[in-house]
């Protein structure tokens, strides 16, 4: 897990194979819990980590077998839910971490 140091994720480091967004929900136990469940369903997953605000995923591409972490981090107090897709290989990605966190959101 890569926190920084007031518990949020990580900020994209290359924002070309990166992408992090904010959340906001009224129940963000139910709504971290069915994000969680829509992620592990997705294919060619592997789960990393999961604990009770913070689950770690790493999505292969199809054809070449690329790495690309997924992470997903519920901060309780704040009503916040982070998501952060980055490729781990390039400086580009084609859209592909933008499309499956818009991906993620539209099956919330």
């Amino acid at each position: 897990m890569v926190l920084t140091k007031d518990g949020t994720l990580s900020s994209c480091l290359i924002p070309t194979n990166c992408v992090l967004v904010e959340w906001k929900f009224d129940n963000v136990k139910k709504s971290y819990d069915k994000l969680i469940y829509i992620a592990e369903s997705l294919p060619r997953i592997k789960v990393v980590e999961r604990t009770e605000s913070y689950w770690h995923g790493v999505v292969r591409s199809l054809i070449f077998r690329f790495p690309d972490d997924l992470e997903i981090l519920k901060l309780q107090g704040k009503g916040i839910i982070q998501v952060r897709s980055a490729s781990r290989l390039g400086l580009g990605d084609l859209g592909v971490n933008r499309n499956r966190i818009k991906n993620l959101y539209s099956q919330l």
